[in-house]
């Protein structure tokens, strides 16, 4: 039974988490390895999912979870401190500069996706799960855990903030020419 569930749950949404994920940490082996750990997870706790939420934003609240976790291990190891990851203020920046795939990408959308590693964390969480993952700020919310108000400013904040650092690019680029 336990089996089916999660086959059903791999065939679903596999494609999603792996793409939430790529878009977080930019690298193609490491975010097949955090989809592995996902998955791990919901074998080890669909016991306990209680059906408050779809299993689709329960998984994307598990696919967070585990970035988070491979995050905070990569800050901690690289600061040889144990201070708390301030989500808030930090941008989540990846080991590496882009994904396979960002070289298929238009010259625009990478641009993009480079502005948006200026952003904090909270607000690259926000733009990826909203607008990559198509998911409604009432999923976003629920993934979060936070009210449906914070998702709309973090991610009105995020939009300013993006505009801000494309604008500025665009009016540096116009200079050099």
């Amino acid at each position: 039974m336990k089996e089916s569930i999660f086959h059903r749950l791999y065939d679903t949404y596999h494609q999603d988490v792996f793409q939430f994920l790529i878009y977080l940490v930019k690298n193609r082996s490491i975010a097949e390895d955090l989809s592995h750990e996902v998955y791990v997870r919901v074998l080890k706790s669909y016991d306990r999912f209680e059906g408050k939420s779809t299993e689709k934003t329960w998984l994307f609240a598990i696919a967070k979870n585990v970035a988070i976790d491979y995050f905070r291990k990569n800050s901690v190891r690289a600061s040889r401190t144990f201070d708390a990851f301030d989500w808030e203020t930090h941008q989540l920046v990846s080991p590496s500069k882009s994904p396979d795939s960002l070289v298929e990408l238009n010259d625009d959308f990478r641009e993009m996706l480079n502005a948006l590693e200026k952003c904090t964390g909270d607000q690259k969480m926000v733009i990826i799960m909203r607008y990559f993952q198509e998911l409604s700020i009432a999923e976003t919310a629920e993934i979060l855990n936070w009210s449906e108000g914070k998702v709309k400013t973090t991610q009105h904040r995020a939009i300013k903030q993006l505009r801000a650092i494309l604008t500025n690019n665009n009016e540096e680029g116009a200079k050099s020419l």
